[in-house]
């Protein structure tokens, strides 16, 4: 063998070594690139984790009674499929009175609350009734009797008793479900 033929063979061996690694990590790098995108495709990356329910919480209850999840029925309250489900309501007893912001006058009125889980959600309502009451009252006590005078004004307390009355039936029992409030008597003085 001559010193060209000698030199000439490494350097063969140096480009097949070269090649051979060049395509174990390109093969490498498109089958993680496919696996990833398998994987995404499936759900199993990048999209929310699906979190079990709770089989101890509140059941949507359709019209014919049937029970189901929030996740069969695809939303947290239901909005525009309302004519779905069946409505329970429920009169909380005593009425409420508490004096309005910076004035001497009061307000006096009885609510009821209405829910389209099942009957948990109203027996939540009569077990922590006094954490309630007591939530509602601090509520009506940040009112401005003007605003009480006013149409608009007495829908945003609806809404803003609704949402103190969930934050408290989910600091007490775990889960609100209410979804609308109702003045079945309203006097203001």
């Amino acid at each position: 063998m001559s010193a060209t033929e000698s030199e000439a063979q490494p350097k063969k061996k140096k480009g097949k070594m070269k090649g051979l690694l060049i395509a174990i990590a390109a093969v490498a790098v498109l089958g993680g690139g496919g696996a990833a995108a398998g994987f995404y495709v499936a759900g199993s990356m990048g999209g929310p984790a699906q979190v079990p329910e709770d089989p101890n919480k509140p059941k949507i209850i359709l019209k014919d009674g049937t029970q189901i999840s929030e996740q069969e029925a695809k939303i947290a309250l239901p909005s525009e499929a309302k004519n779905r489900f069946k409505i329970s309501y429920h009169q909380i007893e005593e009425p409420f009175t508490s004096n309005l912001l910076g004035s001497e006058n009061y307000t006096q009125l009885s609510l009821a609350i209405s829910t389209y889980y099942d009957e948990r959600v109203i027996q939540n309502v009569t077990d922590h009734e006094i954490a309630i009451r007591s939530a509602v009252l601090m509520e009506l006590g940040q009112q401005d009797p003007s605003d009480l005078d006013t149409s608009e004004g007495k829908v945003r307390l609806k809404k803003e008793l609704r949402d103190v009355i969930n934050a408290t039936l989910k600091e007490k029992a775990g889960f609100g479900g209410i979804e609308d409030v109702y003045f079945t008597s309203m006097v203001i003085q």
